[in-house]
């Protein structure tokens, strides 16, 4: 049992949804499903481009008569720009209020805000054991500010753990499909709500597509460097995203992975023997096998 970890996320910012059609404009959009959000429940969600790419990830957290979104800081102005090309004549205001919060990440087996004042908390919907988010005015971060600047590092250690990728680090916006950043594992994605943009493409690989390339974990035999390539042979089947001493987050080809254990080849990342996670190779297998026996 460890006690509670508390990161600072100055890379994140938030977006303020308001309006009586907040709920409607959210819920046609975004991939998961946003109706009935309770205070202090939060959806992990995207917005998709109409190829199915993800050109933004974030929070969606219920707020007073509206929502905030917790998304990448150097997101949040494009974000707004793109909800407002949406809402036409919509009753929704939008915002990047990102100056007005702090966000911080607290997890362990202490991980609690009770006594908190202004504090706007939810669990990462992501994973059981990513712990709790927290939104707080900025001007009264006294408990989090204590915390070392650095604290970000702990945090993606966490993640690369519990294997949770991260837009912009783990794969790359406009190029990376839910699938393949694990919005389907992670609950990013529902698969019984009504239509929202990139509909059909995501259902499409729920159902007739076999994943080849995942962010996935991913271990080495020394430290491992973010962004180099993973290499079977001389060719590039994957790239390293966040790094934690030797273990990370990697976007890999996993057809390839499987090729390279069939064969006992080595997957190396500079000279670095790298071994993928094998619940990921195992999960590939597994749907290969199901989309071959649905399809004629």
């Amino acid at each position: 049992m460890s006690a509670a970890n508390i990161a600072r996320l100055q890379n994140r910012g938030v977006v303020s949804v308001t309006g009586q059609d907040s709920e409607k404009l959210l819920q046609g959009l975004v991939t998961n499903d946003i109706e009935c959000l309770a205070k202090g429940e939060a959806r992990h969600a995207g917005l998709l481009s109409p190829q199915g790419k993800i050109l933004f990830d974030f929070f969606v957290v219920k707020h007073g008569a509206g929502y905030l979104l917790v998304i990448a800081r150097t997101k949040a102005a494009e974000l707004v720009k793109r909800l407002t090309m949406y809402k036409l004549r919509a009753d929704v205001a939008l915002a990047d209020v990102s100056d007005a919060f702090e966000v911080s990440a607290v997890w362990g087996a202490d991980a609690d805000v009770s006594g908190e004042g202004n504090v706007v908390a939810f669990r990462d919907p992501r994973h059981p054991s990513m712990g709790l988010v927290l939104l707080s005015n900025a001007a009264v971060e006294e408990r989090r500010a204590e915390a070392a600047d650095d604290s970000v590092n702990d945090y993606d250690a966490h993640r690369v753990e519990l294997g949770v990728p991260e837009g912009g680090k783990d794969y790359e916006f406009g190029d990376a499909y839910p699938h393949e950043a694990n919005f389907d594992l992670l609950h990013g994605v529902s698969f019984s709500k009504g239509c929202y943009v990139g509909q059909e493409i995501v259902a499409r690989m729920q159902n007739k597509t076999v994943v080849r390339k995942r962010a996935v974990k991913i271990s080495g035999d020394a430290p491992l460097t973010s962004g180099s390539d993973i290499l079977l042979g001389d060719i590039p089947v994957g790239r390293i995203g966040t790094i934690a001493g030797n273990r990370a987050l990697a976007m890999l080809r996993l057809d390839r992975a499987v090729e390279a254990e069939q064969k006992n080849l080595p997957l190396t990342a500079d000279g670095i023997l790298v071994t993928a996670d094998h619940e990921a190779i195992d999960r590939y297998r597994a749907s290969a096998a199901r989309v071959q026996t649905i399809l004629p």
